[in-house]
């Protein structure tokens, strides 16, 4: 099978819609050049530094019958459309009492590793996992990208791509014939018995590596790539932590009430997946700081296969809280 990059497949996905469906059009502040030479300036359009403007132009452009997408490019700059995508986008079609369809897809860059210090370094997806009326996917291979993106497009709400920064040049088997991958379904990496990791984008690539050395240990380490971040699929989670009864999860967002934080209660509150848990859910998230700039104190705050490494083993020695109150 061919292989492209993280970034080929995204736009092939694209192009091959924007092929498909006339209504598509793309909106970014850097049009991209192999889209604009085949789509020309009327559907590629090549903006102004203005992502209020576009978030709430493709609002419109939606309820028009358009299927509008907007690339943000790096998820800060989405910052200044917060009105346009809390209040609006996600609201809109329950507002309008289902009468009208809001297809809207919007892309942005997450996570760190390119030492562009605070404001271009952050993972918020959980601010978004908060807004209810919002769909939003976080891929960890090109396989991954150009299936989600397909769906997403194709959706009739409004629909967020977290796309990793890290993984960009990264390469990996992509079919040239037509798919899509549904929201909502997990994807087991690596099968194991003994721990249950749940990672997101590049983070999945380092628990993989982590459970290939675990493996020369005896130690068998399941690795789940949720890929959708909403709708999660809780299910496969709490079906692989049933049988592993240990869970570590790894994002490169912070602790604070993020997405770790989400599959943690997925785990503890449903009552036959608790009762499984050998040991206490250990998260493996960046600190709660801003960004450095700093290569080094960067790689300090970023979580990676060593500090997965020390968590599996950390889980892997644990007690179950019950198990503490026994003793």
């Amino acid at each position: 099978m061919r292989e492209l990059t993280y970034n080929e497949a995204a736009v092939e996905a694209v192009a091959e819609e924007m092929r498909r469906d006339p209504k598509i059009f793309y909106m970014s502040t850097d049009a991209l050049p192999p889209l604009l030479k085949e789509f020309g300036p009327e559907r590629i359009r090549a903006t102004p530094i203005t992502e209020a403007a576009l978030t709430g132009m493709a609002i419109g452009a939606a309820g028009c019958g358009f299927r509008p997408i907007v690339d943000w490019r790096q998820v800060t700059f989405c910052f200044v459309a917060m009105d346009q995508i809390v209040n609006q986008a996600a609201k809109i079609h329950y507002m309008f009492g289902g009468q009208v369809t809001f297809p809207i897809l919007y892309r942005a860059a997450v996570g760190g590793g390119g030492q562009v210090a605070a404001q271009h370094s952050q993972s918020p997806y959980s601010m978004f996992m908060n807004v209810a009326g919002l769909k939003m996917f976080l891929p960890s291979t090109p396989y991954d990208i150009k299936g989600l993106l397909k769906t997403a497009i194709r959706d009739n709400n409004p629909v967020i791509s977290f796309e990793s920064s890290r993984l960009m040049t990264r390469k990996g088997p992509v079919p040239e014939e037509d798919y899509a991958i549904p929201f909502g379904k997990a994807d087991i990496k690596r099968e194991g018995s003994d721990v249950t990791v749940v990672a997101l984008a590049w983070l999945v690539h380092e628990a993989l590596a982590a459970a290939e050395e675990l493996a020369t240990e005896g130690i068998s380490v399941e690795v789940i790539d949720p890929r959708s971040l909403v709708p999660l699929d809780a299910e496969t989670i709490r079906n692989s932590v049933q049988k592993t009864g240990r869970l570590v999860i790894a994002d490169e967002a912070g602790p604070t009430a993020g997405f770790s934080a989400e599959v943690a209660a997925v785990a503890t509150e449903d009552g036959a997946t608790f009762a499984r848990l050998q040991a206490p859910v250990k998260r493996v998230c960046a600190l709660q700081v801003p960004i450095p700039y700093s290569p080094i104190l960067e790689s300090h705050v970023f979580p990676d296969r060593k500090r997965i490494l020390a968590g599996i083993r950390e889980a892997l020695e644990g007690c179950s809280p019950r198990q503490q109150t026994a003793r």
